[in-house]
């Protein structure tokens, strides 16, 4: 009976850990759609909440077979994504891996990336998310950017 008891305690700790993950990785991914419905439909303030104050957006490059890292403004990017502009910014993306600790998240995805109905490129994004008084916020972003191996 004792071990019954036990188990019962430990099955309910795992389902309650269980939908309170599912509940934060929902929120995580909402923060990161946010920021690509934003790019797509060019509404700069939609955009914005994705983003904590002082976030750092990074891409890396690859010049002469040289790997390097280029540093962008997060206000001159959402300034860009405000900007009226012909074609959609379609960052198509798939959450690959979503990790978790407390107040800190670290979000893997792939995309594929078009300029309207046009294949651009496609690559990685890697996200560092942090929880505060505003709920989930990008801090750091960092991408990959290849034209080869996209199968758009």
């Amino acid at each position: 009976m004792k071990g019954l008891v036990i188990f019962a305690l430990f099955l309910l700790c795992f389902i309650t850990n269980s939908f309170s993950q599912s509940d934060e990785e929902s929120a995580i991914k909402k923060t990161i759609n946010n920021l690509f419905i934003g790019m797509k439909t060019g509404d700069s303030t939609l955009t914005r909440t994705a983003f904590a104050p002082a976030a750092i957006m990074q891409t890396i490059t690859n010049k002469e077979s040289k790997t390097g890292i280029r540093t962008e403004s997060v206000n001159d990017f959402i300034k860009f994504i405000g900007t009226p502009h012909q074609e959609k910014y379609d960052e198509r993306i798939v959450f690959t891996k979503i990790l978790i600790d407390g107040p800190l998240a670290s979000v893997w995805t792939d995309y594929k990336f078009y300029l309207g109905e046009k294949f651009s490129h496609c690559g990685v994004n890697s996200f560092q998310l942090v929880k505060g008084d505003k709920g989930w916020q990008i801090v750091y972003i960092i991408d990959t950017r290849r034209k080869e191996g996209c199968n758009p």
